[in-house]
């Protein structure tokens, strides 16, 4: 039976460039994203499933693991993708942008989880969680969306001691600036950027593991240009 995926935030940046690579390895496709017009737009050119479905809303999480289901009837890889930062200094943050970085982050990425986990068990599933560098180090500039990474990080390691029973595995991926429009804001011109297609090789390699093996943290540093030789004469 064909394998399935679902990948949320999959109709943009990240989220789509997994999705692409896992089109190309014969995947069955779920993409879903909040914005109805872009996630059909990237399910068309990947003949994927969309759902239109905000992961800061608790019905929609449950809602679109369920559509994933009645589509494809099996989950072997989750992907969770979506994701919102907002930089600022904490006592200059409005409530509702803590509140959207909390829900979308971090609580999404668990209630899709919990969603999810009784067709990953089924299929010894794979859940790949989009973490960050920032994640791993404060950074004044992103305190809120830090800490939801560093959350996704522990979490994930918390899923990987609780669900190795049932054979699921679980990987944080927590790249540098990647060019996204997420990051349109940041202080690195995007040709020296991570690229997303970067994430999705990372993936792959992930879906090539033996069931004996996995990477429960992945980092992915962006290489500056003064520190590398592709920055000689420049």
């Amino acid at each position: 039976m064909e394998r399935a995926a679902l990948v949320t935030g999959g109709s943009s940046g990240i989220g789509f460039a997994i999705a692409s690579m896992l089109r190309e390895n014969g995947f069955a496709l779920t993409l879903a994203a909040r914005t109805r017009t872009k996630v059909e737009a990237a399910a068309e050119t990947l003949d994927a499933y969309a759902v239109t479905a905000d992961v800061a809303n608790a019905d929609d999480c449950r809602r679109l693991v369920e559509e994933h289901r009645a589509r494809h009837r099996r989950l072997d890889l989750l992907v969770n993708s979506a994701g919102v930062g907002i930089a600022g200094p904490i006592d200059e943050l409005e409530t509702k942008h803590i509140d959207l970085q909390l829900n979308v982050n971090l609580r999404g990425t668990l209630l899709v989880t919990a969603a999810a986990l009784p067709m990953l068990r089924e299929s010894h599933g794979l859940i790949v969680n989009l973490a960050s560098i920032a994640g791993t180090a404060p950074s004044h500039q992103l305190p809120v969306y830090g800490a939801t990474k560093a959350a996704v990080i522990n979490f994930t390691s918390a899923l990987n001691k609780g669900e190795e029973k049932h054979g699921v595995r679980a990987t944080a991926l927590s790249p540098g600036f990647v060019d996204t429009p997420m990051t349109s804001w940041a202080p690195v011109p995007p040709e020296q950027m991570i690229r997303p297609e970067d994430c999705a090789e990372v993936v792959r390699a992930l879906l090539n593991l033996s069931p004996y093996a996995r990477l429960p943290h992945v980092v992915i540093e962006r290489v500056s240009v003064e520190g590398s030789v592709f920055g000689a004469g420049a």
